[in-house]
Formats: C-alpha cells, structure tokens, sequence
C-alpha cells in the first residue's frame, strides 16, 4: 500500500473514532443525569416513576434528594426505600378540589424528600418510585425539578429541555403525557371486563356462567326441567318391573 493511502486510512481512523468518542460521550452525559422513567405516560393512567440517582455531586456522596411534583398532580404515593427516610411535604391548595369519589381535597403534595440513612457514595446508583394518576393534560410535558444534596455541595436538576435546543448541564427530569388508552378505567387506568364477557372469552363464544343468584337459581331449575334426575328414572325402571310380574302372575291363575 502506498503512503498517501495509508495517510487516509489513518484520517479515516481518527474520524471514525473521534465520532464514537462523541457519540459514546452524549450517551454516559445523559445517563449521568438524574432522571425519570414512568411504565405509562398515558393521560388519566395510574403510573409508577422511577427516579433514578447515578452518581454523586462532583464525588461527594448524596445525602438528599428533593423531587418537585408538577401542580397538575395532587397526590403522591412514594415507595419506601429501606436505605432513606422519606416525606411528603404538602401545601395548601387553594381553592380547595372535589375528586373523584366526591372528597373535597385542600392540600396537594408538593415535594417528596429523600433523606439517605447512609449517604450514597458517588460512583453507586439509586432509585425512587412514585406512584401517581398522570393529569389529563395530553400533548405536554411534566417537570419534576429535582434538587439533589451531597456532603459537599448539591446538584440542581432543574433546567428545562427545550425542543429544537441542546439538552442543558442540568435538565429537569420530565416525560411528554401521551393522550389517553382506550376504555382505561376512570379509577384505576384499567378496561372494565364484565364476569360473562370474560367466561364467553374463555369459553371460545360458549354461553356464559350466570354470575348472579338469581342466574344460578334459573340454571338449576332449567336443568331440573330438561334433564331427568336418577329418582325419577328408578321410579319409571320398578313401574315397568312391577307391570312384567303383575302380568306373569296372572297368566298363571289362568292356566290354573
């Protein structure tokens, strides 16, 4: 091979792997991130977020994390996670709201604070479910600021990702709502399945079972009605019996 193709080989070489470097770059800078991760974004599902902490604060240890809830959501529920206390900090909400099942509601979470037993040591990862209804707000994004503490120092992800920008040092975790799932549940985010659909289902199209008493009743009495029961069958084989011995005893008494 020539010099000059193996000067190109070699610029080859380098650009190649200088576009790895970067691209491999973009990749461990955006896992870095604290960030958030829900199994569902559609509107109005019941969705657990996954939260997840990968490093500490330029290697200091993390000691707190302080999650933002977006003032579309009311309720939280956060997971218990053994290794870190955890709080619920509520204001007011004001005017007060009516839920679903009539409640009247007068204060909403705000934040949901993480506070380490044992301070998480940079280079380790950890995580932090929350389970929450997703507001009806399809087509826009949620923002949960999240603010995390360390023995020296703190990170603030709180910067929002703009479209058509590049990402920011510090980006807000957030996720897009996605518009809602077909006949999902109002109260859980699941479709409502009736007992005789789901026997009829099972059954390849065959009749369903009665799920009522007053069914099982008719059931019942439908076969009484149909099908013989052994009782009477017996009755019917000692009627004919009776009439054979009747028969034979009085073709007897006449020949006698």
């Amino acid at each position: 091979m020539s010099s000059s193709l193996l000067r190109s080989a070699a610029r080859a070489t380098v650009v190649v792997a200088g576009v790895g470097a970067l691209t491999r770059g973009g990749a461990l800078a955006a896992a870095a991130h604290v960030s958030v991760t829900p199994d569902t974004t559609a509107a109005g599902s019941y969705a657990l977020l996954t939260f997840g902490v990968p490093h500490g604060c330029d290697g200091s240890a993390t000691t707190k994390v302080a999650i933002k809830i977006p003032t579309q959501v009311n309720a939280v529920t956060p997971t218990v996670n053994p290794n870190w206390d955890v709080q619920k900090v509520m204001v007011p909400l004001d005017p007060a709201v009516t839920d679903s099942h009539g409640n009247q509601i007068t204060e909403r979470v705000d934040q949901v604070v993480y506070t380490a037993r044992t301070p998480l040591p940079d280079g380790y990862r950890d995580a932090f479910v929350l389970s929450l209804k997703v507001p009806d707000v399809a087509g826009q994004t949620l923002s949960f600021p999240t603010i995390q503490t360390c023995e020296v120092g703190e990170t603030a992800w709180i910067e929002p990702t703009v479209e058509g920008q590049d990402e920011p040092d510090h980006p807000a975790p957030a996720f897009a709502v996605t518009a809602a799932a077909a006949g999902a549940d109002d109260d859980h985010g699941a479709a409502t399945t009736t007992s005789a659909t789901t026997a009829a289902a099972a059954g390849g199209g065959a009749t369903a079972a009665p799920t009522s008493t007053a069914e099982v009743a008719t059931a019942a009495a439908s076969s009484d009605s149909s099908t013989p029961s052994w009782v009477a069958i017996a009755g019917l084989v000692a009627g004919v019996l009776g009439l054979a011995v009747g028969g034979v005893a009085l073709a007897r008494s006449r020949r006698a």
